[in-house]
C-alpha cells in the first residue's frame, strides 16, 4: 500500500512538472498560432469598440469566437478605454497581444509591443463637416423607401439576406430605395468591409494617377526589387493580382496573410520581401500583401507623411460624404489597404455609387476619366478578376467565368467582395448598387446573387 501511495505521489509530482513546463513554454515562447489568435482577437475587439462603439464582450463572443478557430474560444480580452488599448491572450496570459487606437486611423495591431511608436501615427483633429440630416441620401442620410412590395419582400427574406446579415442597402438611380439592418446594428454602425477595402484602395491609387504622382506602367517599384526579376513587376501587374510574388492567402492557419496582419509590425515590408514564384503578369494570385504594398506605394508617392495619412479622407471620403469611413494603418503607419476599412452601409453604398458613376461625384471627376472602366476590364491572367482590385464574377463564381450571367444577372455586373460575406454588386446598366454586409462565413454557402438577381427583376 505504501508503494502505491508513493507511486501516486510521484505521478502527481510529474504531472505538476509537466503542467509547469508547458505553462512556461506557452508564456515565454508561445506558438505562432496562439499569437495570431490573440493578435486577431485584440485587433477586432479594438476596432469594434473604438470605431463602431460596440460592446467588447459581444464582439469577442460573436465576431471572434463563434465563427473562428476553436483556439479562439480560449481567448480573453481586456479593454482599457482611457488608454485606448486592448490586450488579448490565451486564458488571459499566454501569447499576449495588444492593439491600440489612434485618432482618425483606427486601431493597429502591435506585434512587437512598441505601443509608443504605434501611437505616433494619427490624424490631426479637423472640424466635422456640416451635417444635412434631413437631406435625401447621398447628400444626407434620409431614405425614401420604394413602395414596391416585391422589393420589401426580397430584403425581408432571411434566406436571401443570408445568415448573419448586418446591413443591406439598395440604391436605384442614385437613391436608396430599400435598407435593412440586422439585430443589434443600425444605419449608423460602421462595419468592416474586409477585402472590399482593396477596391477603395485601388480608387485611392487612381487619385494619385490623376494627379500625375503615379503611373500604371511604373516598374522597379521598390528599391530591393531593382536587383532581381521583381524589377519587371509593374503597378498594373499588382493592381491585377498578377505580380508573380509568393503569398499564401489561407486564413485557416499561420499563413502569409495572417502572419502579415497579426505578427508583422511592418506589413508592407513583409510582403515586399516575398520572392517571385510565377511569371510576372501571367499568373493570377490573390494577395492581401499586394494591396498593402499598393498602400505603401501611393503613400510614398505623396511624400509628406502627414499629407499621406490625410489623403484618403481629403481626396476621397470627404468629397463623397463618407463621414464615417476610417481606413486603418499598421504599426508603422502604412494603410492596411487590403482589409481594414470601417464605414456605415450608407457610406459603402456611396462608394459603390461613385464607381457606378465612373469616378465622378457631384460633377467632379475625382478619378481619371475611364479609370473605373479600366478597373473593370478582365485582368490578363484571370477571367474573373478585374484590372483594378475588383471582381467580375460574384462570390462562389470565381472559377466559373460567365456564371453571373447564367444566374440572370446583367453581363456588366461587377463586385466588391470581402471576407465573411461582405459584398457590393454594381450594375451600371440597371443603375443599381446592392450592398450586403454581415458575418457569414463561407461554410454557410451564402451567395448574394440570388438576392441581387431578384432585386434587378423587381426594380427593372
Amino acid at each position: 500500500m505504501r508503494a502505491v501511495v508513493k507511486f501516486i505521489k510521484w505521478l502527481l509530482g510529474l504531472a505538476v512538472l509537466v503542467v509547469a513546463a508547458l505553462s512556461a513554454w506557452l508564456y515565454f515562447a508561445p506558438p505562432e498560432l496562439i499569437r495570431v489568435g490573440s493578435g486577431y482577437s485584440a485587433k477586432i475587439v479594438c476596432s469594434n469598440v473604438f470605431i463602431a462603439g460596440r460592446d467588447p464582450n459581444q464582439v469577442l463572443a460573436v465576431d471572434v469566437q463563434a465563427p473562428g478557430h476553436p483556439l479562439l474560444r480560449l481567448m480573453k480580452v481586456s479593454v482599457d478605454r482611457e488608454r485606448g488599448m486592448v490586450s488579448a491572450g490565451l486564458l488571459w496570459v499566454f501569447g499576449k497581444s495588444v492593439a491600440v487606437e489612434r485618432f482618425g486611423v483606427g486601431c493597429a495591431s502591435v506585434p512587437d509591443g512598441d505601443t509608443g511608436k504605434a501611437r505616433q501615427t494619427s490624424l490631426r483633429a479637423v472640424p466635422p463637416a456640416a451635417a444635412q440630416p434631413d437631406a435625401l441620401w447621398p447628400e444626407g442620410e434620409r431614405v425614401d423607401a420604394s413602395q414596391n412590395p416585391e422589393v420589401a419582400k426580397i430584403v425581408d427574406d432571411a434566406a436571401m439576406a443570408g445568415i448573419g446579415m448586418r446591413a443591406i442597402v439598395v440604391v436605384k438611380n442614385g437613391r436608396v430605395v430599400a435598407e435593412r439592418c440586422g439585430e443589434g446594428f443600425s444605419a449608423k454602425t460602421p462595419l468592416l468591409g474586409w477585402s472590399m477595402t482593396k477596391t477603395v484602395n485601388a480608387a485611392i491609387v487612381g487619385t494619385l494617377v490623376k494627379d500625375g504622382k503615379l503611373a500604371i506602367d511604373n516598374k522597379g517599384l521598390f528599391a530591393p526589387w531593382k536587383a532581381d526579376g521583381r524589377a519587371a513587376i509593374s503597378l498594373a501587374d499588382m493592381m491585377a493580382m498578377s505580380s508573380g510574388l509568393a503569398f499564401n492567402e489561407d486564413y485557416g492557419d499561420v499563413a502569409d496573410v495572417t502572419r502579415m496582419l497579426y505578427l508583422e509590425p511592418d506589413m508592407a515590408g513583409f510582403a515586399e520581401a516575398q520572392p517571385l514564384t510565377g511569371e510576372v503578369g501571367k499568373v493570377f494570385s490573390y494577395s492581401s500583401g499586394t494591396a498593402v504594398m499598393l498602400s505603401r506605394l501611393w503613400q510614398d508617392a505623396i511624400g509628406d507623411k502627414a499629407k499621406a495619412l490625410a489623403w484618403p479622407r481629403t481626396a476621397l471620403f470627404e468629397p463623397l460624404g463618407m463621414k464615417s469611413a476610417v481606413l486603418e494603418t499598421d504599426e508603422q503607419g502604412t494603410f492596411v489597404g487590403s482589409s481594414y476599412l470601417y464605414a456605415t452601409a450608407h457610406d459603402w453604398a456611396r462608394f459603390g455609387q461613385f464607381l457606378l458613376q465612373g469616378g465622378v461625384w457631384n460633377g467632379n471627376q475625382i478619378l481619371p476619366a475611364g479609370f473605373v472602366d479600366w478597373m473593370r476590364e478582365p485582368a490578363p491572367a484571370s477571367k474573373v478578376y478585374g484590372k483594378g482590385q475588383l471582381w467580375i464574377e460574384g462570390p462562389g463564381d470565381e472559377e466559373k467565368p460567365g456564371a453571373g450571367v447564367a444566374a440572370g444577372l446583367p453581363k456588366d455586373t461587377y463586385w466588391m467582395e470581402g471576407h465573411d460575406g461582405q459584398t457590393a454588386a454594381i450594375i451600371p446598366s440597371e443603375q443599381l448598387v446592392v450592398v450586403r454586409l454581415g458575418l457569414t462565413p463561407a461554410k454557410f454557402g451564402y451567395r448574394p446573387q440570388t438576392m441581387v438577381g431578384a432585386l434587378v427583376k423587381a426594380l427593372h
